[in-house]
């Protein structure tokens, strides 16, 4: 599209357009003086054009003082470079425009960065300056990838039967396991709304009321402490079917990834997906979202272990603990490594980790003593250990220990830069259970109280509750949960044996969940759905460690905006008419 400040874009113009006047507008990347003639590198979203102008020339006056990063539009002649000035690193590199006219559109201040350093300055800074990284061009290339990744959704689900509805952003709190943001209402004095943490219950709704497959790129937020992956406010894709099963879920989403990574990345993934039990992500691998691309399963050596003499092992059994570790193939670790490493295994609970060489002459350990020759070769036949693999235990009750392999593992796959099966490896994490008790002792379900038990198990609801499975399923993106879904319960009187068993009363029940349950009433149809974490699935794509690179304006780790210098104070005038005081 021509108009006054461009006929074409920075990235735009080739050889071919030798000759042709043109008219470029943009951000001064740099401008450099070399005799009678100067050269300015002209940067848009699209590219960096080079500027030849003449310094004999009015025109010069413009550039001669012109700060960098000011916009400016140019006018002239598109020329081929000399053979020995050819960029083949850019996309113009084999042209230069000789300037005839320009214009300053704005001017830029003092930078608070260089742009091309902006990865390496503080965060804080560099979100209060967020445009200005744009400028650098990775975060541009991400968002625009990410754009892509979504429009490439909607596809599938559009072609797929799918309907894209918007559902509240200010709705009821019905709290779902984090903080919700809570939204003072001005004409209903002392009341209030919440900011969705999922369109769970809506969607929900959308199937008692016949929509039969509903999808929304849904904005949801969550008042919780933030990590790497996880912002206060993030995005996630919801899907909601009716008469379904598991199966019709897994077939679904497996096409839309293998259709949303072939079409963006180029790259093909098999389905089906692997599946694995709960209980086995959690007895193998010591997490609930595996990395299965490397091996470094867990091994049970508590028998072996019970058979030393050491009282750190024999301590841990005594209180019904167990002796679980690692095969490092290959890999005699430092001392650097282990100390590294008893970081990590401390950082979940645990009290340390014990490692053994595997050597030509045996069993190298401080602990090697404590076991009879027949212990060790047993241990080395257990963990499959061949010379120059390195064996590391940990002592602990079993959740702990677990969990602290599971860490482990992961921090040595990155630090030893173990070999990946795959580039991108998806995984179903089934059969979980419904409940556990919480830090209270309390029942509470794992996902949520609308998931469905497993009908297997339905007699087992109010006896054993704690082996119930659930019609639940995460599905795993290289070792993160990218998402989670079940199967719900859509009839009245399992709803009401949940809500019994959480400890919920009628009128709890009543005031949190009430127009739910009276749309149940009107003949609600089996349905069952998932949700998918895109800002984690784009970073994943793109091989980022943080969705902070692919979020165009990302809060901190301390939950607020440099930008635009949010969460603020109000004034008093706004308080009073929300009718509320503050006590600090």
């Amino acid at each position: 599209m021509a108009n006054r400040y461009r006929t074409h874009t920075c990235g735009e113009l080739r050889g071919t357009d030798e000759g042709k006047k043109v008219r470029l507008s943009g951000w001064l990347e740099s401008i450099r003086r070399h005799g009678g003639v100067a050269f300015a590198s002209l940067r848009d979203r699209y590219g960096v054009t080079q500027l030849r102008i003449d310094t004999s020339k009015s025109v010069w006056r413009v550039f001669e003082n012109l700060p960098r990063e000011s916009v400016v539009c140019v006018e002239g002649i598109v020329s081929r470079r000399p053979k020995d000035a050819l960029n083949p690193n850019m996309k113009t590199g084999e042209i230069e425009i000789v300037v005839e006219s320009s214009e300053v559109l704005s001017t830029c201040g003092a930078l608070p960065f260089e742009i091309k350093d902006c990865k390496t300055v503080d965060q804080s800074l560099r979100f209060k300056y967020r445009y200005l990284e744009m400028r650098e061009g990775t975060l541009i290339e991400a968002l625009m990838f990410r754009h892509k990744v979504f429009s490439k959704i909607r596809e599938f689900l559009n072609d797929e039967g799918f309907v894209e509805v918007e559902t509240p952003c200010l709705t009821r709190s019905t709290p779902e396991g984090a903080r919700d943001y809570l939204v003072p209402s001005r004409l209903h004095v002392g009341k209030f709304y919440a900011l969705p943490q999922s369109p769970q219950l809506f969607k929900q709704i959308l199937m008692v009321g016949g929509v039969d497959k509903y999808y929304q790129i849904a904005r949801c937020f969550r008042d919780e402490d933030l990590r790497a992956d996880r912002q206060p406010e993030f995005t996630q894709l919801d899907i909601e079917m009716s008469f379904v099963e598991e199966e019709d879920i897994y077939d679904l989403v497996e096409r839309l990834l293998q259709f949303v990574v072939k079409e963006t990345t180029g790259e093909t993934i098999e389905k089906p997906f692997r599946r694995i039990r709960f209980e086995d992500a959690l007895q193998r691998y010591g997490s609930d979202a595996p990395d299965i691309r490397f091996g470094l399963e867990i091994v049970d050596a508590s028998d072996i272990a019970a058979k030393s003499t050491s009282e750190i092992l024999l301590g841990a059994l005594e209180k019904k603990g167990v002796v679980l570790g690692l095969c490092v193939t290959g890999a005699q670790l430092s001392r650097k490594n282990l100390t590294t490493m008893e970081e990590v295994v401390k950082s979940c609970g645990a009290k340390g980790i014990l490692h053994f060489y595997v050597e030509e002459e045996g069993m190298r350990s401080p602990l090697a003593k404590f076991f009879s020759p027949d212990g060790l070769k047993l241990l080395k036949e257990r963990f499959g250990a061949k010379v120059g693999d390195t064996i590391l235990l940990v002592a602990d009750n079993e959740k702990t220990a677990r969990t602290a392999l599971g860490y482990l593992r992961r921090h040595l796959a990155q630090e030893l830069k173990l070999p990946k099966s795959l580039k991108y490896s998806f995984l179903w994490v089934v059969d979980w259970k419904l409940m556990e008790l919480d830090e209270q002792g309390k029942l509470s379900t794992l996902h949520h109280p609308f998931t469905s038990p497993h009908p297997d198990d339905l007699g087992l609801l109010e006896s054993d509750p704690l082996r119930v499975r659930a019609r639940a399923y995460d599905v795993v993106f290289n070792g993160l949960e990218l998402g989670g879904g079940s199967i719900r319960i859509h009839e009245q009187e399992i709803q009401s044996r949940i809500f019994r068993l959480l400890g919920l009363d009628k009128q709890t029940v009543r005031e949190r969940f009430g127009f739910l349950l009276d749309a149940f009433k009107m003949g609600a149809p089996p349905h069952g759905g998932i949700a998918l974490g895109l800002d984690r699935f784009v970073a994943l794509l793109l091989g980022y460690d943080s969705i902070t690179d692919v979020i165009a304006f990302p809060k901190t780790r301390q939950a607020t905006c440099p930008l635009t210098d949010s969460p603020n104070e109000v004034t008093k005038e706004q308080l009073r008419d929300l009718n509320i005081s503050l006590s600090c």
